[in-house]
């Protein structure tokens, strides 16, 4: 496995940086898209980045036009829905592949983690991986469970301490 600190990122604004600007926090990444019937999970979504970013936690959104089309946008376009829709204020990264031959490099890493529902490839949008302050990948949710769900806050409790 990769150190995940290493691997390179688009944010949706165009710069490049890499994934240890998120060095020593608790990050939830999580593949997203504006004509989902998860997309209201942005909401819940900011709601736990304004409940627990002041005590280190990160959530970093990747769109993904893979699944169904349902992320059809430029960079620029996502950002102003998100903003306009949800008031995303938590960082996005430029539309990335979450699977295939042009599969994003972080979620290369991601998808190695495995839990008994969730083999490998990502299934849809709005799945969602924690990373612990060591970079290390800890859970992994579906699309269905909820950002708000009790399992989601527990596990975010738990390596925030």
């Amino acid at each position: 496995m990769t150190d995940l600190y290493s691997v390179p990122l688009t944010l949706n604004d165009g710069s490049e940086t890499n994934f240890g600007r998120f060095r020593g926090q608790v990050v939830l990444v999580v593949n997203v898209a504006s004509k989902c019937g998860f997309t209201s999970q942005y909401a819940g979504l900011e709601a736990l980045y304004g409940k627990f970013r002041e005590q280190g936690f990160e959530i970093l959104g990747m769109p993904c036009n893979q699944f169904a089309g349902q992320e059809p946008g430029t960079d620029q376009e996502i950002a102003e829905f998100c903003q306009l829709n949800f008031g995303v204020s938590f960082p996005l990264s430029s539309k990335v592949d979450v699977r295939g031959k042009n599969q994003h490099p972080l979620y290369a890493e991601l998808t190695q983690f495995k839990t008994g529902i969730l083999p490998g490839l990502v299934k849809w949008n709005f799945e969602k991986f924690l990373i612990n302050r060591e970079g290390r990948i800890v859970a992994r949710f579906a699309s269905t469970v909820a950002p708000d769900a009790p399992e989601v806050l527990a596990a975010i409790e738990a390596e925030l301490g």
